[in-house]
């Protein structure tokens, strides 16, 4: 059994998680993992950092503490891992990981269903609001084979594994599972380890329960039955929360709900509904933005500002609102002539889910929208729009130091962490324009302009607004947006769950 270090003094945290973890082991579960391997020209394995929200999330306990994270044989080199290795586990080789990885090898064709059938783009659609928009999926016979032999069977793998886990060491089990592709998971892992705590937390937004009835009722009875079987479900903010429950009430007749308490007991069993909005360690965003790499990037694109830069950096997915926001400013650059020459909007867009037709479609409006606006504002020597089409976070970090304005403009999302990157980073008082739909929205209300996500002509009108504001009121809502960020940062967000979850143990 192996024995945390003692906690630093000047860490309340470390002492937290120290005597969280005293109690009961961990076990993090999500599709995606702290690790991942390639194939070497060989035939070697390669190990790789996982990417994703959920493993910079939970950083701090990855270089700090040895637990358990259960994840999804994404690749080759995953799954030959597991060909070598039936039972998928491996103490991570990185630098500074203390963490056990255990991969869940499904088969190919069923977490293709899974993936690119179900929750990608199906369930993510729905979370998302977006259910309407064009090219979205019809519930016809492929989607319920996708849901009965895809989605129940791959969540079903991942309970297996997470019992396996469980039984593997006679102490108690803090489960802590992450986001939409296992909302059946816990009551499988309930039956089987009724003492295991089981805490669920959501990334997306959880839209009201109108959105929920477009799912077959078989399908969304299941997927809030599934968190009701938690003790703590998350969520990024309080308007989650309270479609949470609403749909609890509607969709769990025998459940009952206190929105005073913020729980739902349904089947003898109550779980908590907390809010916990994901955050950013503004520390190291910083370290990143003055890294030498960083700095290179910094010196080539600073030639590239004008007297006004506007910035916008997103993965290319409809809920982020791309075309509507460069609409916004074509019609800020027919309105006010004046700027035009003078400013420039540097878009660092990062390709999503090529291999999903919605997502490649949209990239398509993205790069002809942008055409559009060169085409008729733009002269020999300025282009109003400014495209890098990379996934380069380094690169994206240096160009939010540039920023005048920072627009983020999501349809809906679970919060938007760029919204509180730039901030933290920025050189020039730059003012933040961000959708109300927007997680981050709540947290940044106080300094940042907003803007409905729909309305192209107040979003052209907030680009003016922020443009021409006084420097005294750019400097006043610039530092109300950074006490905001470093008033709850990435450690504090992990503490809060901690806390709430330490009365359970």
């Amino acid at each position: 059994m192996s024995v945390a270090p003692s906690p630093p003094p000047s860490d309340p945290l470390f002492a937290l998680c120290s005597e969280v973890l005293a109690k009961r082991r961990l076990l993090v579960v999500s599709n995606r993992g702290p690790l991942e391997y390639t194939l070497g020209a060989d035939g070697h394995l390669i190990p790789h950092r996982g990417g994703g929200t959920v493993v910079t999330a939970l950083s701090y306990l990855l270089s700090r503490f040895p637990f358990t994270w259960i994840a999804s044989a994404l690749g080759e080199g995953d799954r030959k891992l597991v060909e070598q290795n039936p039972e998928g586990r491996v103490r991570s080789p990185l630098p500074g990981h203390k963490v056990t990885v255990r991969f869940v090898a499904t088969h190919r064709r069923v977490y293709h269903k899974f993936y690119n059938i179900l929750c990608n783009p199906l369930l993510w659609f729905l979370h998302h609001y977006m259910w309407s928009a064009p090219h979205t999926p019809t519930v016809d016979a492929v989607v319920w084979d996708a849901w009965e032999t895809g989605y129940v069977l791959v969540n079903k793998a991942f309970a297996d594994a997470v019992v396996a886990e469980i039984r593997q060491d006679p102490r108690p089990c803090l489960v802590s599972l992450h986001d939409y592709h296992l909302y059946l998971v816990p009551p499988q892992v309930r039956a089987a380890a009724p003492d295991a705590v089981l805490h669920y937390l959501t990334h997306l937004p959880w839209p009201e329960p109108r959105m929920w009835q477009m799912l077959p009722r078989p399908m969304r009875e299941a997927i809030f039955q599934g968190l009701a079987a938690c003790h703590i479900v998350g969520f990024q903010t309080r308007t989650d929360m309270l479609n949470f429950l609403q749909g609890c009430l509607l969709f769990l007749p025998e459940a009952h709900v206190d929105f005073s308490q913020g729980t739902v007991t349904s089947q003898g069993h109550t779980a908590r509904v907390r809010c916990y909005p994901l955050t950013i360690d503004a520390e190291e965003v910083r370290r990143i933005a003055l890294s030498p790499r960083a700095q290179e990037y910094y010196q080539r694109l600073s030639p590239l500002c004008r007297q006004h830069t506007i910035v916008r950096v997103d993965r290319a997915e409809p809920s982020k609102n791309i075309v509507r926001g460069f609409r916004a400013y074509g019609l800020l650059l027919e309105s006010h002539p004046e700027l035009r020459g003078k400013t420039v909007f540097l878009a660092f867009i990062v390709s999503s889910r090529t291999h999903i037709r919605q997502y490649e479609r949209y990239m398509e409006e993205v790069r002809q929208v942008i055409e559009q606006i060169n085409s008729a504002y733009g002269t020999d020597d300025w282009r109003p729009i400014l495209l890098f089409e990379e996934n380069n976070y380094t690169q994206a970090v240096a160009g939010l130091r540039l920023y005048d304005v920072l627009l983020v403009n999501p349809v809906s999302d679970g919060m938007s962490l760029v919204a509180k990157e730039g901030p933290v980073v920025n050189e020039k008082a730059g003012v933040v324009v961000v959708s109300e739909t927007s997680g981050a929205y709540e947290q940044l209300k106080e300094g940042a302009l907003a803007v409905a996500p729909a309305d192209v002509e107040g979003t052209a009108r907030a680009f003016y607004q922020a443009l021409t504001m006084s420097p005294g009121e750019r400097q006043r809502r610039a530092s109300l947006l950074r006490q905001a960020v470093e008033r709850y940062d990435q450690q504090r967000w992990l503490q809060q769950q901690l806390t709430d979850l330490l009365p359970l143990l």
